[in-house]
């Protein structure tokens, strides 16, 4: 799954979503609350909260390779 803001944009692996460890780690590691989980237990992105994304880190640090994409519209898609 992948949703771009005008600035940023996130992309969740569609095998990493399904993950509800996964899920509940990017919701409690987002100071910004670009994730959240889902009543199903998968991950989500909240669109509007995409461009707030600080560039910290912590979800791509909570995650396994390549499960987490976070992409630097502004830079031609530059990943972080």
């Amino acid at each position: 799954m992948r949703t771009d803001a005008l600035f940023i944009g996130i992309e969740i692996d569609d095998e990493a979503a399904k993950d509800t460890a996964l899920a509940a780690k990017l919701e409690e590691v987002c100071p910004v609350d670009i994730y959240a989980q889902a009543a199903d237990g998968t991950a989500q992105i909240v669109a509007v909260n995409v461009d707030e994304c600080v560039l910290c880190r912590l979800c791509l640090d909570a995650s396994p390779d390549g499960a987490v994409r976070v992409l630097k519209l502004y830079e031609d898609g530059a990943e972080l």
